[in-house]
């Protein structure tokens, strides 16, 4: 059994590579097979961004350019893609980039060593918004550096870079180009004669009979939570079974009262799909890891990881999504907060793979609430996350359903305290009530990130927040209501 063939567009041209290890990661092809520098290794988890690199990917007969942690992304994920690292940007004859000029003359660097990671985030950001002729604000730089992290240059100057290199001379990337070469070697092309250490099917019933024929083969995604795995735990795989190339995984579609998004789809792009019908997701969802995590990490991959911590799962179990799973022998649905059985533990057979999430659209009078809170505004994991769903009719709670993250063994759904406000009046006594039972439902333990003590507090203050924050937009709709009334 061997290692594929991987083939990427590197400067220009169609990179051909040879036995390369199933559990090779992308930092260590670059700075270990190919002695290339440029890329940095810094914390080697997704953490600081300073491996940060750029992929280009087809999507149609267009090119989407997405910053990722080289750090964390297999090696062979990237067959069929284009890559850009630090060392990519200035033109041939030595001209720097616009991002380079910007970094330059706004003297957004000093020690240097983070300074690649920013680079190529902006330079994702450049691609994706200055080349499209689109401005770039300040709150959109913001978002794009939001997994990179300075030590000593500080953030202004470099937030001043992001917005100056748009009005820099403009550098186009030959994309006719790039599309045929990304074409020539796309995924569909790749020729796996014989049985493959690293298997990434494209299509659904060749993933189903992977998964049954090779049950021991280590699933992942986008490897934001297995990378760690290699880099910090030194594990190897023998073999792995990829599933973002699979075509039917990778689709969002919206039905009639529900939304369906394969478990293939980027966090980035399920993230944009839930926002779009419920807007006030947006501050959420930003908080959500940093931006390359996002672009790499999958919705799926994020369940099936079934971390404790993991920000999505509070949110979809107030939701009340459900899991599809699927195998040869068919398909089976469940409710998320059905999926777990513990730590890391779910109802998936060896031979199952998740396969979607199906999450129901809003309905009418919906009040949807999440909380994440951590020591870092952003690119931080939670201590606790609680998501709260509530509908009120004439003053009284008709559907309540919260999701609960950091405070049991896996994320957990908080039946007693739904119990205690369905029927009730929406008041302080009913939300006295519901608090005393939230904070007693669980036991939360005291780890690096909070104690157990503040856990449960936090619990009952967030739900308190909560109504607070109900109540004042029934406040403000009443007032609202009342001058449209006197004008009328």
């Amino acid at each position: 059994m061997n290692p594929p063939i991987l083939q990427f567009v590197w400067r220009g041209e169609v990179v051909t590579l040879h036995h390369i290890a199933a559990a090779r990661t992308l930092l260590q092809l670059l700075r270990e097979d190919l002695g290339h520098s440029a890329t940095k290794e810094g914390c080697n988890e997704g953490d600081c961004g300073a491996c940060t690199v750029v992929l280009g990917q087809l999507q149609g007969d267009q090119i989407s350019y997405q910053a990722v942690n080289s750090c964390l992304k297999m090696a062979h994920a990237i067959h069929g893609m284009a890559l850009w690292t630090a060392a990519d940007l200035a033109a041939p004859d030595g001209t720097p980039h616009p991002v380079q000029q910007a970094l330059h003359q706004c003297h957004a660097s000093q020690c240097g060593f983070c300074t690649p990671g920013f680079a190529m985030s902006l330079f994702g950001l450049y691609q994706n918004k200055v080349c499209k002729d689109q401005p770039v604000s300040r709150s959109q730089a913001q978002e794009a550096l939001s997994g990179n992290l300075c030590r000593c240059t500080g953030y202004r100057p470099i937030l001043d870079a992001a917005e100056q290199m748009g009005t820099l001379p403009r550098v186009q990337l030959d994309e006719a180009l790039l599309r045929q070469q990304l074409a020539f070697i796309a995924p569909e092309q790749r020729d796996q004669p014989g049985e493959v250490t690293y298997n990434a099917p494209t299509q659904l019933d060749a993933l189903l009979a992977a998964r049954a024929a090779k049950p021991q083969a280590q699933l992942v995604a986008g490897c934001t939570d297995v990378g760690l795995w290699i880099n910090k735990l030194h594990m190897d795989f023998a073999q792995v079974l990829d599933v973002t190339r699979v075509a039917e995984l990778k689709t969002i579609d919206v039905q009639d009262d529900h939304t369906v998004i394969g478990a293939a789809v980027s966090l980035n792009d399920a993230f944009a799909a839930l926002e779009a019908d419920r807007p006030q997701l947006h501050a959420f969802f930003s908080r959500f890891a940093g931006l390359p995590v996002r672009n790499a990490g999958t919705l799926g991959g994020n369940i099936a990881n079934g971390s404790p911590i993991g920000d999505s799962m509070p949110l979809l179990i107030a939701l009340r999504a459900s899991v599809g799973l699927m195998s040869v022998r068919g398909q089976r649905t469940l409710p998320l907060e059905g999926f777990y059985t513990g730590y890391r533990k779910n109802t998936m057979a060896p031979d199952e793979v998740l396969a979607f999430v199906r999450v129901p659209l809003p309905q009418p009078d919906e009040w949807l609430q999440v909380y994440k809170v951590s020591k870092r505004f952003e690119d931080d994991i939670s201590a606790v996350c609680l998501a709260i769903n509530v509908r009120v009719q004439d003053g009284r709670v008709t559907q309540a359903s919260i999701g609960v993250g950091g405070v049991s063994a896996m994320p957990v759904r908080a039946a007693q305290t739904e119990a205690v406000l369905m029927g009730q009046a929406w008041t302080q006594d009913t939300v006295n009530q519901a608090k005393a039972c939230l904070r007693s439902e669980f036991q939360p333990i005291s780890d690096m990130r909070a104690s157990a003590a503040y856990r449960t507090e936090v619990l009952g203050n967030l739900l308190q927040r909560c109504w607070l924050q109900h109540l004042g937009t029934e406040a403000v709709s009443l007032a609202a209501l009342t001058l449209a009334g006197e004008n009328a």
